[in-house]
């Protein structure tokens, strides 16, 4: 599995909107091809970025088959007018899986 973190900027007058908007989306990612989780991280102490995580079966699912569908633009049309910032965007994989409680 690999997951996407999506550092995303919002707008310092939108968060609500923005929170609400992603909590809207989430059926679209459940309907995914390959999509296995998703979840909004918002930072502490920058507190207009957010992080989007979400796990990815391949990264073909993310980066052809989630991009190249009407669910990807169903996304950025609830939540792209809240970016202040382009997202940063990377794919990563787990290589020590730790521990959680």
């Amino acid at each position: 599995m690999i997951y996407e973190i999506a550092e995303l900027y919002i707008k310092p007058e939108a968060h609500a909107a923005f929170q609400a908007a992603v909590a809207q989306a989430v059926p679209i990612f459940q309907a995914a091809k390959g999509c296995v989780s998703m979840r909004l991280d918002r930072d502490i102490e920058v507190p207009d970025t957010y992080h989007l995580v979400v796990g990815w079966t391949t990264l073909d699912n993310h980066t052809v088959d989630f991009r190249g569908s009407q669910g990807f633009l169903d996304w950025r049309g609830l939540v792209g007018g809240h970016f202040a910032l382009p997202p940063k965007v990377e794919h990563f994989e787990t290589v020590v899986a730790g521990f959680s409680k």
